[in-house]
């Protein structure tokens, strides 16, 4: 086996320019599969974040079935001391309780339907972008005031401003009449259309007293060190409520399926892009392997005549090309590797981004993620289609005639 991995070194630089050119494309399309890659992953992650740190997190305890079909009598019992707990699960885990219920909300002069959630004003701020949003006025500070931050369009559509009265009508968790008078203290714009059209925040020590709540919630959401530490993350959790009844742990993919789907869409049209690159480069490599073939095709009928079986020369054929195939995949695995670290470090900035993500404290730059898969992913589907490309070549050498091969020209 050594002497035939050094006759297949020696034969793919009898041509060294044509082998140079070949490596080089191999390189350059390996090394553009894991910038792509790399930065598209890391995109996102970045979108995902952004999202879930806007206000939902990046997981959330709630009672079961409560994700699916969202009813006010779904509650979690004692929410701020279970929040309070999972909070010591780590110095970066970061959890507040929530409470959510639909009302009809109106101003002086108009009336709106709108959810009405009950935040912890003093952790809200440390897993949702909400407080820092606020564009008139402050966020809420007393956990029993009677106050609330209305998002923007919807306090366009109420004509409500920072100071004025908003009065809220809807049922409470034991089927009791809930009606309360707020004062708008702040308005926010999360970036969010949806969110900034439906919704209030009021103190969720005011939310249990006007919904009949007790000291339930409808929900502890939880942001977890990063998305890759997402799965440690959770099953903590899991193991910490396994003595708890009617609480399940909901993870961003169930609280927001849509994001899933649409990444994984977006990712499977990325790779038909990269399947034409891989296509080309391997018919580049496919070129190369049958000019030598047919270069050489006198003294492959010497060698047929001499006794090595065409299956042989078929594998030689096979095994440069893997030399190639590898020499390519090592150079442009290093070098995607150091423009990924060095854009890891410094982050890609999005140009005319730079005002958005400061209004909404936002990063205006995109940071790749560099992990074993995206730095191999690609480049050893070029490999693979290389490989592949040169069994055309291959095959001519098992239909090869000796006598024919050493009459050719």
């Amino acid at each position: 086996m050594s002497l035939r991995l050094k006759l297949s070194w020696r034969n793919i630089w009898r041509q060294r320019r044509r082998t140079l050119l070949t490596v080089s494309a191999m390189v350059f399309s390996n090394v553009l599969l894991i910038f792509s890659i790399c930065l598209q992953l890391g995109s996102y992650d970045m979108m995902i974040n952004n999202t879930l740190r806007t206000f939902s997190g990046h997981m959330q305890v709630q009672h079961p079935g409560y994700n699916d079909n969202p009813r006010i009598r779904d509650r979690v019992a004692s929410v701020e001391s279970l929040a309070a707990e999972l909070r010591e699960l780590g110095p970066e885990v970061d959890s507040a309780a929530r409470a959510s219920a639909f009302a009809l909300v109106s101003s002086e002069e108009r009336s709106y339907g709108a959810q009405v959630l009950g935040v912890q004003p003093l952790f809200e701020g440390d897993l949702s972008t909400i407080p820092a949003a606020v564009i008139e006025g402050r966020f809420l500070q007393d956990n029993h005031a009677p106050e609330a931050v209305v998002g923007s369009i919807l306090a366009r559509n109420l004509k409500c401003g920072v100071g004025d009265e908003l009065v809220f009508l809807g049922s409470g968790a034991d089927g009791s009449f809930a009606a309360a008078v707020v004062t708008v203290v702040g308005i926010f714009e999360s970036g969010l259309p949806d969110l900034d059209r439906s919704t209030l925040e009021i103190p969720l020590g005011y939310f249990q007293e006007t919904f009949a709540m007790g000291d339930s919630g409808h929900s502890v959401a939880m942001v977890a060190p990063g998305l890759e530490q997402l799965a440690i993350t959770v099953g903590a959790v899991e193991q910490h409520l396994s003595g708890l009844d009617q609480v399940e742990v909901v993870d961003w993919e169930q609280l927001h399926p849509g994001m899933k789907q649409a990444i994984e869409a977006d990712f499977s049209s990325g790779w038909f892009i990269y399947i034409v690159l891989i296509v080309l480069v391997s018919l580049s490599v496919m070129n190369t392997q049958l000019m030598s073939v047919l270069e050489r095709t006198r003294e492959f009928g010497t060698i047929l005549a001499l006794g090595l079986r065409p299956g042989q020369l078929a594998g030689m054929v096979v095994l440069e090309t893997a030399l190639m195939g590898l020499l390519g995949l090592v150079v442009g695995v290093l070098l995607g590797a150091l423009l990924a670290l060095y854009l890891y470090e410094v982050g890609m900035p999005m140009p005319g981004m730079e005002e958005v993500a400061a209004k909404y404290n936002l990063s205006d730059r995109i940071f790749p993620e560099v992990s074993l898969s995206s730095l191999l992913m690609g480049p050893l589907a070029v490999f693979a289609g290389c490989i592949i490309a040169s069994l055309y070549p291959a095959l001519r050498l098992l239909r090869m005639k000796p006598v024919e091969a050493m009459r050719a020209i």
